[in-house]
């Protein structure tokens, strides 16, 4: 099935022009790591209250159990990846964490609670947006929201610009243990232009975002559904990286949040 994967997404680019350079992946669906993962590859540590809006999640499913991050972008309701919610049961939610384990506040719902994009294509990674509707947290230093984009910036391809990452997990691709501080990156948004050399414009389309990895920083394992933010904003919900590792110093792309402002008004009612 991968191999049917791999070369119907070459077929696609060829046909739009662009021949990709290697396979994307789901950061979760990275083979030979753990089944807890996460981190930002070669990345710094988080102060405390650095990062409030970022949760993490333990989904467990009849698959087995996986982690993820997620953003919080109101007091119902956190902003993550289809390929997350995808297949999972359930989930555990930890809040106001810069310790992995030691969160101010967790909550566990069902998958009744998920709002997975409809239009989620795993082959293509198409639409890999995700809401979970929660309980009511109250907002303090530790746990609060970040702000959605302006519509008026969803014609801003950010290129050129200098955004963070943050996410818990494995210190590198051959790590064997996760860390348990909550690390970030500042990384480069790259034009998509740059990004489809490496990965076709099958995958890389309008609704993505792509960073440049250098010196082997970069999302990875685990990192799935965090976020990505720009002047306090999240511009990006992290979605593939190569297939080859995450720090082989390929792009690493994200969710467009500014292309699922409607779809999130929608579902959640929460706007800019």
């Amino acid at each position: 099935m991968k191999v049917f994967v791999v070369l119907a997404l070459a077929l696609a680019s060829v046909s739009a022009g662009v021949l990709p350079q290697d396979t994307p992946v789901h950061p979760k669906d990275i083979q030979g790591v753990p089944v807890i993962q996460g981190r930002i590859t070669n990345g710094k540590n988080a102060a405390e209250n650095q990062f409030p809006y970022q949760v993490g999640l333990s989904f467990t499913g009849s698959s087995g159990s996986w982690w993820c991050g997620g953003s919080i972008i109101s007091n119902t309701y956190v902003l993550t990846a289809a390929h997350c919610t995808s297949g999972a049961s359930s989930v555990k939610m930890y809040y106001g964490s810069t310790t992995r384990t030691s969160p101010q506040l967790s909550h566990t719902v069902t998958s009744s609670s998920f709002q997975q994009h409809a239009k989620y294509n795993s082959k293509t990674l198409n639409n890999d947006i995700s809401l979970i509707k929660t309980p009511s947290v109250s907002f303090s230093a530790s746990i609060n929201k970040i702000p959605l984009p302006a519509i008026a910036s969803s014609y801003s391809t950010y290129a050129g610009q200098t955004a963070v990452a943050s996410g818990w997990g494995l210190t590198s691709d051959s790590a064997s243990a996760v860390t348990s501080k909550l690390q970030y990156a500042d990384m480069k948004v790259i034009a998509n232009s740059v990004c489809q050399q490496s990965y076709g414009s099958a995958v890389v389309t309008s609704d993505v975002i792509c960073v440049a990895s250098v010196d082997k920083v970069s999302t990875c394992s685990g990192d799935s559904g965090g976020p990505l933010a720009l002047d306090g904003k999240l511009i990006g919900v992290t979605s593939f990286v190569s297939s080859k590792g995450c720090e082989k110093n390929y792009p690493a792309g994200f969710t467009r949040v500014t292309s699922y402002l409607d779809w999130i008004k929608t579902q959640s009612g929460v706007t800019a």
